[in-house]
């Protein structure tokens, strides 16, 4: 790439770079919810996929709402990192920023983000969670970022799609394989000794490929392509993974080992249909959740400057921050009521309804608007702090 090339390329700020940022935005708030979830409502556990008989409907689409988060957001990195590419004006240049920051992802999920979950130091666990998985899917992207966009969409297509077909491979603690394969796509625990353990909750196979085809839609994002020429790129892929998630799972086709069933009434067909599993995320998870951001994101483009992009952009323009603030905060609050009110739902404090978590959800959202906007304009004014761009 020539420094004519790359400069021809780079985006100017528009409303292509600003639905990203709304997006985004969009999917950390849907995050806050399901944290949120996590914090006050444990003593109504939901599975992976959900019991569908015992879950309620208000949880369960609560739930599955917040599986949009994290495909919409290993996507929006990929493409993300094309952007920066287009900037740099270098592969090299892209290839060290995905590598740093990868690397700054493990290093922060070890550390800062994982006492924000337990509060435990020394940590007896280290639960490896989405930042760790979007770390390491960097960390691969630095490689095939030098691939040809056609074998980058391949990569892509093969890892989204026939994960799948590994379902069956499995290995016992002690076996040479066990450890690879658990980071890789099975769930499971490593002891590291005696007083630690690692839980490898986001196996990383298949946001590879999510990151993959994220830095493959880049150049749908280049200055010198019409809005209207993107967006429709964006809907007809959209609406075609929706289409071929629908026509795979009526049949119980290939695409997940959990078939779905007539329930009882609509309702509860409609939630077998929609059972999705995200743990690894399984092809019908990727095409549903990938789809519907596809729409999304041509549908914030098209809202333009409108208010709601606005305020979205905020949330979408400094997610780390955000990230790391929210979990910090959501600890606080869940000490502060169990000092006050104690353990009222078994061994947890809980809130009695779904409602509720939607309600501190919006009163969370709006208290942290303002640290968030701070710390955006922060950022954006000082170029010159390299850790920054990291937030």
């Amino acid at each position: 790439m020539t420094g004519s090339s790359a400069s021809a390329l780079s985006p100017a700020p528009s409303t292509r770079l600003q639905s990203i940022d709304a997006l985004r935005g969009l999917v950390m708030l849907i995050m806050l919810l399901d944290h949120v979830r996590e914090t006050v409502y444990l003593h109504a556990q939901v599975g992976d996929p959900m019991n569908v008989a015992d879950t309620p409907p208000d949880l369960f689409f609560s739930r599955l709402l917040a599986h949009l988060c994290a495909p919409v957001f290993v996507f929006l990195t990929g493409l993300s990192a094309w952007l920066y590419g287009q900037k740099a004006g270098s592969l090299n240049a892209t290839s060290a920023f995905l590598a740093k920051r990868g690397l700054f992802l493990v290093a922060l999920e070890f550390t800062a983000i994982n006492f924000a979950w337990t509060f435990q130091f020394p940590p007896a666990v280290v639960y490896l969670q989405v930042i760790w998985a979007i770390g390491l899917s960097m960390l691969a992207l630095a490689l095939l970022v030098r691939l040809p966009r056609p074998a980058l969409i391949a990569v892509g297509v093969l890892l989204v799609a026939g994960h799948n077909l590994l379902d069956g491979i499995h290995f016992a603690a002690g076996e040479p394989g066990f450890v690879p394969w658990a980071i890789l796509h099975d769930r499971g625990w490593l002891e590291v000794s005696e007083g630690l353990r690692l839980r490898t909750s986001y196996p990383v196979l298949p946001w590879i490929g999510v990151i993959a085809l994220g830095y493959a839609a880049g150049p749908w994002f280049a200055r010198t392509v019409a809005p209207a020429t993107r967006q429709r790129r964006l809907c007809l892929a959209g609406l075609g993974a929706i289409a071929l998630f629908v026509v795979l799972r009526a049949f119980n086709a290939y695409g997940q080992a959990q078939g779905w069933s007539v329930q009882d009434d609509a309702l509860r067909s409609l939630m077998s249909f929609i059972n999705i599993t995200k743990y690894p995320p399984s092809l019908f998870f990727l095409l549903l959740t990938l789809g519907l951001g596809l729409l999304l994101l041509a549908w914030l483009e098209r809202l333009g400057t409108r208010a709601p992009v606005g305020v979205l952009c905020v949330y979408g323009a400094a997610p780390m921050f955000f990230y790391i603030l929210h979990l910090y905060v959501l600890k606080l609050l869940y000490l502060a009521a169990l000092a006050v009110w104690g353990a009222n739902q078994g061994q947890y404090f809980g809130v009695d309804g779904v409602g509720v978590l939607w309600l501190l959800t919006l009163a969370l959202a709006m208290a942290l608007y303002w640290p968030v906007r701070a710390f955006g304009r922060l950022k954006a004014q000082r170029r010159d702090i390299a850790w920054l761009k990291y937030l």
